[in-house]
């Protein structure tokens, strides 16, 4: 994997100055409005999942600086007789279902982004894991921050292959405005309340495959 290297120039004062605020006072604003659901919403994920109702992982942010995204937690810790995780699958509860089909789960990142590790619209965050397999071209997704929602998302969402995934990323990172963010952000909403690219019946469903390499379709 060559040196990442980041030759990103912000496209004119929208992304430069005005975005991050932006940011910071929708996700403060969010919190606020939102902080009845957020207790609720931890004190059913702490009975439904037999404790922490919060799921921390290390993701890749803006520069592939690494952060910890806070989710609400949709699987249990159930294990089987050698005390080893079951599948995904089998550990993702009802509970947690429904609030990934809502888009609940990723209520916390609210704080991400009033922190700065995320924007409000951006390229999804995705595993560490995946950095060594990018492409020069699909690396530069990480030239801004990731969001709670982006461009990818509401074309196609898990539809899509990875790579017109992060084409879509690449495209947004290079053409960011002030209209197209607002577009995705109401996209993102009429997305959310028809629940749409997410099949009810598929657990499968709520997730891509898993990323293995640049060269894949």
């Amino acid at each position: 994997m060559s040196e990442y290297v980041n030759s990103h120039i912000p496209n004119g004062p929208y992304e430069q100055f005005i975005k991050r605020p932006i940011d910071i006072a929708l996700s403060l604003g969010g919190i606020t409005i939102a902080s009845p659901l957020l207790a609720v919403l931890a004190l059913l994920g702490a009975v439904n999942m037999g404790g922490n109702p919060f799921y921390l992982q290390e993701r890749p942010g803006k520069d592939e600086k690494i952060f910890k995204i806070i989710k609400f937690r949709t699987m249990n810790f159930a294990t089987d007789e050698n005390g080893v995780l079951l599948p995904d699958v089998q550990r993702l509860t009802r509970y947690g279902r429904f609030l990934r089909s809502t888009s609940l789960d990723e209520l916390p990142e609210l704080f991400n982004i009033l922190k700065g590790d995320m924007s409000l619209i951006g390229p999804r965050p995705l595993l560490v894991k995946y950095l060594p397999l990018y492409s020069d071209e699909q690396r530069h997704r990480h030239d801004v921050r990731p969001g709670l929602t982006g461009y990818a998302q509401v074309h196609g969402r898990n539809n899509v292959t990875w790579g017109e995934r992060f084409a879509m990323d690449v495209y947004y990172a290079n053409n960011i405005s002030f209209r197209g963010d607002l577009r995705i952000l109401f996209d993102t909403i009429a997305i959310v309340l028809k629940r749409k690219d997410i099949d009810s019946n598929s657990t499968a469903s709520y997730t891509m495959k898993e990323f293995t390499g640049a060269d894949e379709d």
